[in-house]
């Protein structure tokens, strides 16, 4: 197994659309000032958060039950900043779709400068030929409100090539999440 470089990166968004919308470099700026860079590095890309948020709410003191989720535990924001609370978390979708090889293993890390903050980023691997948006899971790990803004950078997606195509993907096993194109909560 191997790590993919940007060129690779780069031919697979051009002629596969593997990730949709693309950006074949790093974006440092937008004509509202600096922005938490996105887009092509040297071995990944750095995708960015859309606008849509599921913030964790305890209001309905309900149980957090991953075989039966109750969606009354979020609060839907559409923002270009989200705040989560202390020690709370939140979902969000990338704005990039992905279509991911059969070949290829995705493995998502968040950015450094939400680390740093205590904003933890969870996403699980994107598998052979998985498509769709990928939901991010962000935690405050901190006793003060944390902010996460829209369109920017906050995770680096790395791409892992198989030495030979796998046997049966992601597709081929009829995946519950496959194509999903919103903040997608828990499926049992």
């Amino acid at each position: 197994m191997s790590i993919k470089s940007d060129n690779w990166i780069r031919r697979m968004a051009q002629e596969h659309a593997m990730i949709e919308p693309f950006e074949p470099g790093q974006v440092r700026e937008s004509a509202a000032g600096r922005v938490i860079s996105y887009g092509t590095s040297s071995y990944g890309y750095d995708v960015r958060c859309s606008d849509e948020f599921k913030v964790f709410t305890n209001i309905n003191s309900v149980i957090v039950d991953p075989k039966n989720f109750d969606a009354q535990s979020f609060v839907d924001i559409k923002a270009d900043v989200c705040i989560i609370p202390p020690n709370s978390f939140a979902l969000a979708r990338t704005v990039e779709f992905f279509r991911i090889p059969r070949d290829v293993l995705t493995i998502c890390l968040g950015k450094s400068t939400y680390a740093r903050c205590g904003i933890i980023v969870n996403v699980t691997p994107l598998e052979p030929e998985w498509e769709g948006h990928v939901t991010l899971e962000f935690s405050n790990t901190t006793p003060l409100p944390a902010k996460i803004y829209a369109n920017e950078g906050v995770a680096q997606m790395l791409f892992f090539g198989g030495d030979e195509v796998c046997t049966t993907s992601y597709k081929d096993r009829g995946g519950k999440y496959q194509g999903q194109t919103g903040v997608t909560l828990p499926k049992a």
